[in-house]
This record gives C-alpha cells, sequence and structure tokens, in this order.
C-alpha cells in the first residue's frame, strides 16, 4: 500500500509538471518546483538546481533550504563539487558518504558535512545531448540512492529539461536565449528576496515563499511581481502591504 501511495504522488508529481508545460509558465517556478517535489518524494533532505548560461558557467537557479543554497553557492566558488562533475561529464554523480571523499573535494566536502550532509547524488539536466545544469540531492544520512529514486529524479530532471527547451531542438540558437531569460528571470527574483528579507525581517527561503503565495493569489508570477518589486518604485508598498499581510495569516 505505501508502494501504491509513493507511485500515486511520482506520478501526480509528473503530470503536475507536465501541466505546466501546456500552459505558460515560469522557469523559475518550474525549477522550484522541482526541487521541493525531489525532496519530498525521494529519500533526501533537500535539494537544488544548477543551470547552465550561454558559455558553460553553472548559475543556481534553485534550492530548498537556506543551508543547501549555501554548499550549492560554495560549489560555484571553490569550482569543485559533485554537482558540477555531474554537469562536466553528463552522467549521474552519486556518493553514498561524504566522509569517504574528502580528498577530492577538499572545499566542499568539510562544508557540506558541517552543514549536516553526509551523502550528495547530482543527475544531468540534457535534452538531445545538450547539457543544461544539473539537479542535486542532499542527504543527511549516508547511503546510495536506490534505482527507483534514480530513475524518478531523472525523470522529473528530464520534465524540467523539455520544459526549457519547450518542444524545440535544442540547438544553440533555441536553448540558449531560453536559459538566458531564465537566470534574467532568477537574478530579478533573487534581488526581490533580498529586499523582502530585509523589509520582512524573515528568512530568504520564507521571502521566496511569500512571493510565490502572493504571486499565486494574484494569478501572476512570481518573477513578475519581482521584477515589478525592484523595477517600479511606486508599486512597492502595495505588494510589500500585500505580502505582509500573507505573514500576519500564518
Amino acid at each position: 500500500m505505501a508502494d501504491d501511495a509513493r507511485e500515486a504522488r511520482v506520478l501526480s508529481a509528473v503530470v503536475t509538471l507536465v501541466d505546466n508545460l501546456l500552459q505558460d509558465f515560469d522557469v523559475v517556478e518550474l525549477l522550484t518546483d522541482l526541487t521541493e517535489q525531489c525532496a519530498t518524494l525521494l529519500d533526501v533532505s533537500s535539494a537544488g538546481l544548477l543551470l547552465a548560461d550561454a558559455r558553460g558557467g553553472l548559475h543556481l537557479m534553485a534550492a530548498t533550504s537556506d543551508h543547501t543554497e549555501e554548499i550549492e553557492l560554495l560549489q560555484l566558488q571553490a569550482d569543485e563539487g559533485p554537482c558540477l562533475d555531474c554537469y562536466a561529464s553528463g552522467r549521474p554523480v552519486s556518493i553514498a558518504d561524504l566522509s569517504a571523499v574528502s580528498g577530492r573535494w577538499p572545499q566542499f566536502v568539510p562544508a557540506a558535512r558541517s552543514a549536516g550532509f553526509a551523502s550528495v547524488h547530482a543527475v544531468p539536466m540534457t535534452a538531445a545531448g545538450s547539457a543544461l545544469g544539473a539537479l542535486n540531492l542532499f542527504g543527511t544520512r549516508s547511503g546510495s540512492l536506490n534505482e527507483s529514486d534514480l530513475l524518478v529524479a531523472r525523470s522529473l530532471a528530464h520534465v524540467a529539461s523539455v520544459a526549457i527547451v519547450q518542444g524545440h531542438p535544442p540547438t544553440p540558437e533555441t536553448v540558449l536565449p531560453r536559459l538566458k531569460s531564465a537566470l534574467a528571470s532568477h537574478v530579478v527574483v533573487e534581488q526581490a528576496k533580498g529586499f523582502l528579507r530585509e523589509r520582512l525581517d524573515v528568512t530568504v527561503t520564507e521571502a521566496f515563499a511569500l512571493l510565490r503565495r502572493y504571486a499565486r493569489e494574484n494569478d501572476t508570477h512570481a518573477s513578475a511581481v519581482a521584477r515589478r518589486l525592484m523595477s517600479e518604485p511606486a508599486s512597492r508598498p502595495t505588494i510589500v502591504d500585500g505580502i505582509r499581510r500573507l505573514t500576519a495569516a500564518v
């Protein structure tokens, strides 16, 4: 019965992601949903996602916790870690016990262990051979990712990759503009998260959750709200007041 319930949740997650492809969707929100689904469905505690720009440089697009975001950013700054290796090779990387590979990534491993992570697994995001990024899964316990979880992670990552390509052949002419747009949206969302964190005295994770909730309740996308918040000073009081009311309602 437990297996049937899990299968139903997995299918529901896939259907939700696919449904997004059939309507006007926000890439930042889609990738955030992907990481949240992985953290819920798989035997991991959190997830993050890195997306590549036109020159192959990786950027953090989503993370389910502040600790995960910090570790993902450390990988980018140190230029080492399983997620970077996964993207470079185009193959999954699975580390069942981080303490056993401290020499492989001398900066990443101690930082990840200090943050409470004991294992990490990375799944490549690809479309017809083109590397788009990597989906990263962090565990607080040692252990390998079983075949079922790995398949679910790869399936969800593939759906997200298809969303970015949006049905077009993945050539530089079709993929790079979408990657550029997604990364630009993410920059604005990050600015809005920082603004709301300071204004409302909440964590970055809480700020993003409030931004998404406000967007949903106003039938728009989080990136659209973030853009208004950062580029339209006259709109800020209305948006901030609306988001503040959400914090009071919790």
